[in-house]
This record gives structure tokens, C-alpha cells and sequence, in this order.
């Protein structure tokens, strides 16, 4: 059992490996160019099958760890969710698989909110990430709802939601090479990453907005 979870370990590893370098890769290259599509399409891949190897090992004897399963569940709604994101680039509403990945994210924060509170209150230091990551997912949940009901709030609301997820996926990649690639554990190796991605985030959703406000002008 133990060197079938092992082999399980190591493609789980490649694949997020595969993620990592293709995510950077992504960003580094023009935005909505072939290039930038072919490696976003191979990082989804990557992250989503490495995530789904992690998720059941998570459950396993001498392997188990809430916390890293839901972090895998919080890493698979940002990279659904951020390719769901570019659909609104053509249709006006929601539908039922949006709503369902939004939700289900939603609830688990929920749950992480709730560990967290009560881990706290018993002293257990590594509340403070459920509480963190908790937060964050739900307020990315609660925002997808709000975006859901005026999608064309502005012209490219569509591509803020994308590049958020998207780059929020990576930061979990990232992360996750940093806590088990390099076995560094500590909560600021938790943290950085989340706090230099949400950084980089908000200069694309100002650029992005600045160029809508210098379209209007021009018009």
C-alpha cells in the first residue's frame, strides 16, 4: 500500500511540477496570445490531475491532513473557476456549473472558517491558516456571485475574474513546491506567495481598467 501511495506521490509531483513551470511560463508571455493559451490549457491539466492525485492520499493512513485536502479543494475551484471565467466573455448569465463551483467553494470555506475558530480558541497554531485561507475563499466565492449577477458590469469583468483565479491556482502551486518541494513549513512560506500574488493581481485588474477608462475617453 505504502510504495503504491509513493508512485501516487511522484506522479502527483511531475504534474504539479508540469503546473508550476507552465504557470510561470504563462504569465511571462503576452496575454492572450497562443502561446499563453497553449501553456494556460497545460497548466489547468496539470494542476487539476495533480490535485486530484493529492486529495484522496490526504485520507490515507499515516498520510492524513485536512488541511492539505482542502487547500486541494480550494486549488481545483480556482482553476475551474478561472477557465469558467472566460466564457462570460460570450454568454450574458451564470449557469448551474458555475454556481456549482462557487458554491461548493463557498461551503468549504465555511468549513475552514469553522476549524479554524474553534482550533483557535484551543490554542492550535495552525488555525491561523484555515482562517486565512478560509477568508480568502470566501471572499472570492462571495464575489463570483456578485460578478454572476451583472457580468457586464464592464466591458472586461470577465478577464479580472480570469487572471485572478488563474494567478491564485498558481500561487498555490507555488506554495505548494515551497511547503513540500523544499520542506519549508513555516506560515510565512504559507502566506508570501498568497500576499506577492494578490500584489500582482490587483496591478492587472488596475491595468485592465485603465485601459477601459482610456477607450471611453478616445470614444
Amino acid at each position: 500500500m505504502e510504495e503504491t501511495i509513493k508512485i501516487l506521490i511522484y506522479i502527483h509531483a511531475f504534474l504539479g511540477g508540469i503546473g508550476l513551470i507552465t504557470g510561470v511560463w504563462s504569465v511571462l508571455v503576452k496575454k492572450g496570445s497562443l502561446m499563453h493559451k497553449k501553456m494556460g490549457k497545460i497548466f489547468s491539466i496539470g494542476m487539476i490531475g495533480s490535485t486530484l492525485i493529492s486529495i484522496p492520499i490526504s485520507w490515507l493512513p499515516n498520510h492524513e491532513n485536512l488541511f492539505l485536502f482542502l487547500i486541494g479543494l480550494f486549488t481545483i475551484y480556482l482553476v475551474l473557476a478561472g477557465n469558467r471565467a472566460l466564457t462570460f466573455k460570450t454568454k450574458d448569465k451564470a449557469d448551474w456549473i458555475d454556481k456549482l463551483i462557487s458554491g461548493s467553494m463557498c461551503f468549504f470555506s465555511f468549513v475552514m472558517i469553522s476549524i479554524g475558530t474553534y482550533g483557535l480558541i484551543r490554542g492550535n497554531s495552525l488555525s491561523v491558516l484555515y482562517l486565512f485561507f478560509g477568508g480568502f475563499g470566501l471572499l472570492l466565492s462571495i464575489k463570483d456571485f456578485i460578478f454572476y449577477n451583472t457580468p457586464k458590469r464592464f466591458k472586461q469583468a470577465w478577464l479580472i475574474s480570469h487572471i485572478g483565479k488563474m494567478i491564485g491556482a498558481l500561487i498555490a502551486s507555488i506554495t505548494a513546491f515551497i511547503i513540500a518541494g523544499l520542506g519549508i513549513g513555516h506560515i510565512i512560506a504559507w502566506t508570501v506567495p498568497t500576499i506577492l500574488g494578490s500584489i500582482y493581481i490587483i496591478y492587472w485588474k488596475r491595468k485592465v481598467r485603465s485601459k477601459r477608462v482610456v477607450k471611453r475617453t478616445l470614444n
